[in-house]
């Protein structure tokens, strides 16, 4: 009758443990997934130990390879800032050989020098704005930002290009909605997906709108042009990726530029085709 009880206590102890040890790990891996695990020391030889053993490998080598590709990126973003300015120097000298020029005969030419200059310094302003948020140096200053506001600064700083291409903007009015963004950022990254609109859509309306439900707000733009072509979608919004029918002398940039400062403050971007025809952006701005 006692080694009945002894033994059921001995099952019981040996339960309590391995419920402890499960536990411990459990917080283990909490710890580690805030980035802030402990070092793993051995609590003694037991069926979890080849488990706890092996966790701790594993989470020490994720981390090893974090502090690699931290430092992989912090390299690539130095790298790319030292390339906008080495681009500088050369830009400056170019276009002030450009302003002496005679004009005449060299009209034609100095014009060219100049469209690609404006070029290479739209890349380099480009560049140094990728370095920033690679580095994580680019300070976003989230406030309350309202959207129709928002969207009639981004379309002022385009009155030139839509002009050029014929292009007219559609902005309703449709209340006050706010969102919490940086209002200059925000709109550099509206001003691309615009003029992204206005590039495959001479002589038609890019249009706009937005809306708002408790979980986020909405923001649409949208184009009457062809729409995207259907291999272009999945990659839209990479890093210097230009699709089948992208503008010539474009250099991939922009919309990448965007979604990066649309994540970064709480929002998500897509873009699709719509049924009737066009292209459009979807732009959410989450509130939690």
């Amino acid at each position: 009758m006692s080694g009945e009880k002894t033994g059921k206590g001995g099952f019981f102890r040996r339960k309590k443990r391995m419920a402890q040890r499960l536990q411990a790990l459990t917080e283990y891996l909490e710890q580690a997934n805030m980035g802030n695990a402990p070092v793993l020391s051995a609590l003694g030889e037991d069926e979890l130990s080849k488990l706890e053993d092996q966790i701790y490998k594993t989470v020490t080598y994720l981390y090893q390879t974090k502090e690699e590709a931290v430092r992989a990126k912090d390299e690539f973003a130095r790298n790319l800032s030292n390339i906008a300015h080495q681009i500088r120097t050369p830009v400056t000298a170019i276009s002030l050989c450009a302003q002496t020029m005679d004009g005449g005969a060299q009209r034609e030419t100095q014009e060219q020098i100049l469209r690609q200059i404006t070029r290479l310094t739209h890349l380099e302003e480009a560049l140094l704005l990728l370095a920033r948020l690679d580095a994580g140096t680019l300070v976003l200053r989230r406030e309350e930002t309202d959207v129709y506001t928002l969207l009639m600064l981004a379309a002022d700083n385009l009155l030139e290009i839509f002009g050029q291409s014929g292009v007219s903007l559609d902005i309703p009015a449709l209340g006050e909605m706010r969102v919490e963004a940086d209002l200059d950022w925000t709109m550099e990254a509206v001003m691309n997906l615009m003029k992204n609109c206005a590039e495959h859509n001479a002589g038609g309306c890019v249009h706009c709108s937005y809306g708002q439900n408790p979980l986020y707000t909405e923001i649409l733009i949208w184009d009457e042009g062809a729409g995207f072509e259907k291999e272009d979608l999945p990659r839209l919004f990479e890093r210097f990726y230009r699709g089948r029918h992208a503008e010539k002398g474009g250099i991939g940039i922009g919309l990448s530029l965007a979604k990066e400062l649309i994540v970064r403050q709480n929002g998500t971007i897509r873009a699709k085709n719509l049924p009737e025809g066009g292209a459009c952006f979807v732009i959410r701005f989450y509130r939690h």
